[in-house]
């Protein structure tokens, strides 16, 4: 018997994207998609032993806790946002990426990614930062400066303009684990004290009345 042509595969442009369209079906189909494959198999495990543990992916379900959270900013510093993470008291892990560098936040459970970033641009005078975060498998992007929420924006629509790993890891294509190993920029908000981190935010930025501007 003749065998049966290959499914053809999704278009995909130079730079790893699926196209507008597709994101867009992708994102609107996401939680039914994963309803009808939920009863099957889990993903395969996790060599490291970092892989999360069932009460952890029953709040992702549930909604309760985040399953990723990226702070996405225009800074060309992985270094200078961890600085500034690090000042404003948020536990991260920062990525740079020509598009900008991305925080990944550490506290996913309720408010915690909405209150790191409305902290980060309250602190951080002129800067702004795009929250991307999926929650029970439904995606949002909003926009956050001087401490407050603006604007909400379509991912499909951004994605174009972030670092490719934002879109890969909210459409499950890949984990915060594998993008921290695989990146050779990343820089740990915990990882420096107060005095290291202002010493850091000297180097790139101008100080003054309390608060710190970008350049």
């Amino acid at each position: 018997m003749a065998d049966e042509p290959d499914e053809p595969e999704r278009s995909v442009d130079a730079g790893g994207h699926f196209d507008d369209a597709e994101l867009e079906a992708m994102l609107e189909n996401f939680e039914e998609e994963f309803h009808e494959s939920e009863g099957g198999a889990g993903e395969s495990a996790d060599p490291t032993g970092d892989e999360p543990s069932f009460e952890d992916e029953l709040e992702g379900l549930l909604g309760d806790k985040a399953k990723a959270a990226f702070i996405c900013t225009r800074l060309n510093s992985a270094e200078l946002l961890a600085a500034f993470c690090q000042i404003s008291d948020i536990s991260a892990e920062c990525i740079g990426s020509e598009q900008g560098a991305v925080a990944v936040v550490h506290n996913l459970d309720g408010d915690g990614p909405e209150a790191a970033v409305k902290d980060l641009t309250k602190v951080v005078g002129g800067l702004s930062g795009l929250l991307v975060v999926n929650r029970a498998d439904k995606v949002e992007a909003t926009v956050y400066y001087d401490g407050q929420a603006g604007e909400q924006l379509p991912p499909p629509f951004v994605f174009p303009s972030l670092a490719p790993f934002v879109e890969d890891v909210m459409l499950g294509i890949s984990t915060v684990q594998d993008v921290l190993a695989q990146s050779d920029d990343v820089v740990s908000s915990d990882a420096m004290g107060q005095t290291r981190a202002y010493g850091i935010i000297a180097k790139h930025t101008h100080m003054g009345g309390g608060q710190s501007s970008i350049e």
